[in-house]
Order: C-alpha cells, then structure tokens, then sequence
C-alpha cells in the first residue's frame, strides 16, 4: 500500500493561498490552519482509504478529508498518494 506523500503543484499552491488569504487577519491562525491540515495530511497514509470517496468523481481512489471547511483531495496509487487540491468547502470542485 501507498506510503509516502508528494505534493501536485495545484495542492502546493491551494495551501499558501490558504495561508495567505487568512495572514490578511492573522499570522497565527494562518500558521495553525496550515499546521493542522499538514498533520492531517501526514496522517493519511496510516488508513489511506479512510477518506470519504470524492463525490464529484466517483473513483475508489481519489479520495477527501476534511480540515474546518477545507476538503484534502487525495490519489491513492500504489506507491505513494498524491495530494491534488485543498479547496474551501464553499467552492466548487474543477
């Protein structure tokens, strides 16, 4: 089963904009927030597929968590799992 985790740049990017977009208010909820959703991230290889399918996709391995209001979409393939996109709940999923 799939252990280590990479990063797409679209999901690299989702968190420092997340990062940022909360900075405008606070430096310290912006850390926690992205602190938070690392250790869950870090956490996912431990029960993979303990995630909620993506209901927009319907594929056994592109599956969500959530942190708050933001959905950690994740590939899960043979080696490794892939975090896709973290969006706001409140958007709609491209």
């Amino acid at each position: 089963m799939a252990g280590k985790i990479i990063w797409s740049p679209r999901a690299a990017e989702n968190l420092e904009d997340i990062r940022h977009y909360i900075a405008k208010d606070s430096n310290y909820y912006s850390s926690l927030v992205v602190k938070r959703i690392l250790d869950l991230v870090e956490s996912i290889p431990e029960q993979p597929r303990s995630g909620r399918i993506v209901p927009e996709y319907n594929n056994d391995s592109i599956r969500e968590k959530f942190y708050s209001h933001y959905r950690i979409i994740y590939r899960i393939n043979e080696e490794v799992i892939e975090i896709v996109a973290i969006y706001h709940g409140a958007r709609l999923l491209k």
